[in-house]
């Protein structure tokens, strides 16, 4: 096979090749946040660890979580209102669940947005394809009514995390190696 059919071959394999992470998302993301995703599963092994010496009660709604079975992404919209609660796992403190806040998942047309919309914590970001049950979330952290930043800001506001639904009312995103207080930062989703 001669150069041309050859490259007409793989330019048709990548059109046809369903967009994943090694698409847009590798465009946007920073070395950094790519790196905190290569040392995802170390990160959250570590976390997981240090979790277990907070209070039961907390370390039972964690183990709960993270038990729920996965499902794909791909049958479902998650468009609309959402509460959701940040679980801060090692670091400074082994283990905080935070009280419920207001989330908001919107569809500009070119993909799902977040937009944690009350609490002292904030984020906004968007959605990027990894797989049928994982998707990779960018996005800013702000705190109060600041005005996020956009991603790639650097490593004070950028948020990098795996996200996985477990049904059509519940979700979570998990974040490796935040700047801020902790190993890991799981923010779950509920209807």
């Amino acid at each position: 096979m001669t150069l041309r059919p050859m490259l007409a071959v793989a330019g048709f394999l990548c059109c046809t090749l369903p967009a994943l992470a090694d698409g847009e998302v590798q465009k946007l993301i920073t070395a950094a946040d790519k790196a905190r995703l290569d040392k995802y599963g170390e990160t959250r092994k570590a976390a997981l660890a240090e979790a277990k010496a907070g209070n039961p009660g907390e370390v039972r709604q964690l183990d709960a979580l993270l038990a729920k079975p996965l499902v794909a992404f791909s049958d479902k919209d998650l468009t609309g209102k959402w509460q959701c609660r940040t679980i801060k796992v090692g670091g400074l403190s082994p283990l905080v669940i935070y009280g419920w806040f207001k989330c908001r998942v919107s569809d500009d047309g070119s993909g799902w947005r977040l937009e944690k919309l009350t609490g002292s914590q904030r984020t906004k970001g968007r959605f990027f394809d990894d797989g049928e049950k994982r998707a990779i979330y960018l996005g800013s952290g702000s705190v109060n009514n600041d005005q996020a930043k956009p991603y790639g800001s650097g490593p004070r506001t950028d948020q990098v995390g795996y996200a996985f639904r477990n049904s059509a009312e519940e979700w979570r995103i998990e974040f490796p190696a935040p700047y801020y207080e902790s190993k890991l930062d799981i923010m779950e989703f509920k209807r």
